[in-house]
């Protein structure tokens, strides 16, 4: 397990948890928006000792009651799913940020209840797939990955960064026709972390987010915006 870091406490990243977030290095994407680029690019970045996470989940018992697991992509790793049992062991809740890229891991990792939550990116509508994730052949599978979601038990829920040179409010349209029906979808405002992976992307204005959302809403009536600015 290749770990790139660790934040020790987030009231946000984990729904009704107080949580730890711990990152994976790695990612198989390439969004050119990417906020977490030497997370993805894993280069220059330390590693985080696997047992020094353990034993700071040792300590925290009874004041942490959840592990969000994120990236770069966690499915990448060989050993996710005997790191999510040891976290689960450990009595905690865990909840996994995934790009769907891996549909056989994700569907082997619900199916043994390693994870109580997972949260999946869906980068735009099916057409422009590819060159919002920067990457090819992947469509297919980041389809199967949802479907297996919303046709699962597993709480989740499905969220898109919204830029404004890759997005518009017909791609919501079409990104609300895949996934209608489901019950949590969030449209998130792009955000310059300083550490993106190509420059010249912005953000969408607040007003373009409200239109986002509500061609979004006309298949997802309960999609809402999350970080606007």
């Amino acid at each position: 397990m290749i770990l790139g870091g660790l934040q020790k406490l987030t009231l946000l990243d984990f729904p009704e948890h107080v949580a730890c977030t711990v990152f994976t290095l790695g990612c198989n994407f390439r969004c050119p928006f990417c906020h977490n680029a030497p997370l993805v690019q894993g280069e220059n970045t330390p590693q985080y000792p696997v047992e020094e996470f353990f034993a700071y989940l040792e300590k925290r018992k009874g004041i942490l009651d959840g592990v969000a697991v994120t990236g770069g992509e966690p499915l990448l790793q060989k050993d996710i799913e005997e790191f999510l049992g040891r976290i689960k062991e450990m009595g905690y809740a865990v909840k996994l940020d995934t790009n769907g890229a891996f549909p056989d891991k994700l569907q082997s990792i619900l199916q043994k209840g390693l994870v109580d939550f997972v949260a999946m990116d869906i980068k735009n509508a099916p057409d422009r797939y590819e060159e919002t994730a920067g990457c090819t052949g992947i469509l297919e599978k980041v389809q199967k990955s949802a479907k297996l979601l919303m046709e699962g038990d597993t709480p989740f829920e499905f969220r898109t960064t919204a830029v404004q040179q890759l997005h518009t409010a017909e791609n919501f349209r079409d990104i609300g026709r895949w996934i209608a029906g489901t019950s949590r979808y969030y449209i998130q405002q792009f955000q310059d972390s300083g550490n993106i992976l190509e420059q010249g992307y912005t953000a969408p204005t607040k007003e373009e987010m409200e239109t986002y959302l509500q061609a979004v809403r006309e298949f997802v009536p309960k999609a809402e915006l999350r970080g606007i600015s």
